[in-house]
């Protein structure tokens, strides 16, 4: 392929591009980019118990990280404690186990929470470690209005993609709006929400799906704030942030990202009548595509990763999570984390890249498929708009059947030989072997933990968490915002599965029913 100016006739700078640091923010959302301040290197991590997530967030502090990313286990996830039978076999496997703030009083043991930005991967029971948190910067004497960070607190990516929900879509909705404007009277500094588009991509989503996806998704959420929160769209826009994949067709990511940029900030200027510029911005953090890892030849992950981690730079991310090389086999071990980390050091000090901005900017190529990605995805929003938006999309299976499809014909590809895969279904040596995949989660760690909530248990004051538990089912039921009960409910040790289970009672639990 060929691309000319031919290809951009109908660009125009100003209206299109603009300068970095101006509407419409295709060349990046400050006006310096890199120049002026890095992205953040923020390592997603977290397993076993909160004693060796707390040894493995110090290991990467000091090896230069400058932001904590923590992965929660699926227990936590879906607000169980470590000891119900649902979370057998499940306990601090996919990140780390928390039951009760004695949990979170360890994971954070000497490290400031004044001087360092911590990103909560949680959804469903969010509001619940958001209170930790807040808890534990307290007993640090830290005041909450200078915490940052970010908590995911996205549940419609979750009955769209990944499936860890707990309450019906309305329920979760209202929750996910308590923590938006209590954290934005409360938490000035603190982003309120993580729109992500990673997990849809990660389930077999497009480019061009992920983002129509996941913008659909902060559309609903603006309004939701604004209906059902009484809150006035530039009172909390401006801390709105998205996560997006970074995937292999490196040109394709790069023009994402852009096009990402653009599509939003006229949503949010010519739709909802921001004001602030600040409100205009899409700011997002970038995951590598963990769905390209593979177990086969697996030191290829890394040069993979590197190319999906320099296209999330040339795209003007925020910040950055590398994966690293061993994760299809196993929790990733220190050197490979160490490795993962080291990729984007080098990008961001030895490649110059970051001294430029936007270099992409002006590729006949690039702006000609940042235009094209533009219009696919604004074709799919305005379906999702027919259908009534996000979680009217969500009911009758729109986005999951997009993706279904999406998903099968990759794999089709793959398995035909259409789609190269390296190692996997070209090159393969037939007699590779491999000694990575040894981290494991040990039994021991369990009945740590399972011992600490039964020691949490005896020693809390539990007539006041008696007490608190009904006052949280007393907000619940009458609809008033559930946060400064729930705070309550964390300083008594009052545990995720007690917490969640007071608010299964009053909301339901929600089970996917298929119309389309």
């Amino acid at each position: 392929m060929l691309f000319t100016p031919d290809d951009l006739k109908h660009l125009d700078y100003e209206r299109d591009l603009g300068k970095p640091g101006e509407y419409p923010f295709t060349r990046g959302i400050y006006r310096s980019m890199y120049a002026g301040r890095l992205w953040t290197m923020r390592q997603y991590a977290g397993y076993g118990t909160a004693e060796e997530s707390n040894r493995r967030y110090k290991y990467l502090l000091a090896q230069g990280q400058t932001g904590l990313s923590v992965a929660f286990d699926l227990p936590t996830q879906m607000g169980y404690d470590s000891d119900h039978m649902l979370s057998e076999g499940e306990v601090g496997k996919t990140g780390v186990a928390i039951d009760t703030l004695a949990d979170m009083e360890i994971l954070f043991d000497g490290i400031p929470l004044d001087k360092v930005s911590t990103s909560m991967t949680i959804n469903a029971t969010a509001a619940i470690l958001l209170a930790m948190y807040v808890v534990i910067a307290e007993k640090q004497g830290v005041s909450p209005a200078v915490l940052e960070g970010t908590v995911q607190n996205d549940l419609l990516k979750e009955y769209i993609a990944r499936g860890a929900y707990i309450y019906p879509p309305a329920a979760s909705m209202k929750v996910t709006v308590d923590i938006i404007s209590y954290a934005s009277k409360h938490l000035p500094k603190w982003n309120t929400i993580s729109v992500s588009g990673y997990h849809i991509r990660e389930a077999g989503a497009t480019a061009a799906q992920e983002v129509a996806f996941t913008l659909a998704n902060g559309i609903a959420y603006v309004r939701a704030a604004i209906e059902n929160g009484g809150l006035s769209v530039d009172e909390f826009a401006p801390r709105l942030s998205f996560f997006f994949n970074a995937h292999s067709n490196f040109f394709e990511e790069v023009a994402k990202f852009r096009a990402a940029r653009r599509i939003w900030a006229k949503i949010m200027r010519d739709e909802f009548k921001a004001e602030n510029p600040k409100s205009w911005m899409l700011r997002f953090h970038t995951q590598t595509a963990g769905s390209t890892l593979t177990a086969q030849e697996p030191a290829n992950n890394a040069i993979r990763v590197a190319f999906q981690a320099l296209a999330a730079v040339l795209g003007g991310t925020q910040s950055l999570h590398t994966n690293s090389f061993d994760e299809a086999l196993s929790l990733p071990a220190e050197d490979a984390v160490r490795l993962a980390l080291r990729t984007q050091q080098i990008i961001a000090y030895e490649t110059s890249v970051p001294g430029v901005i936007d270099p992409c900017g002006g590729s006949y190529y690039i702006e000609n498929l940042t235009n094209n990605l533009e219009s696919e995805i604004r074709r799919y929003l305005g379906k999702i708009d027919e259908l009534g938006g996000s979680v009217k999309a969500i009911a009758v299976g729109y986005f999951q059947d997009e993706i279904h499809k999406s998903a099968y014909e990759f794999q089709k590809e793959v398995e035909l030989g259409k789609t190269s895969i390296i190692g996997v279904n070209r090159f393969r040596d037939p007699d590779e072997k491999t000694g990575y995949g040894t981290l494991r989660v040990k039994p021991a760690l369990i009945k740590k933990q399972l011992s600490r909530i039964v020691k949490v248990k005896r020693r809390r004051r539990n007539e006041h968490v008696k007490r608190t538990l009904e006052e949280l089912r007393r907000s619940a039921v009458s609809g008033r915002n559930i946060m400064p009960t729930i705070l309550k409910c964390v300083r008594e040790y009052a545990t995720v599965g007690e917490i969640s289970g007071v608010l299964r009672d009053v909301y339901g639990e929600y089970r996917e029913k298929r119309t389309l």
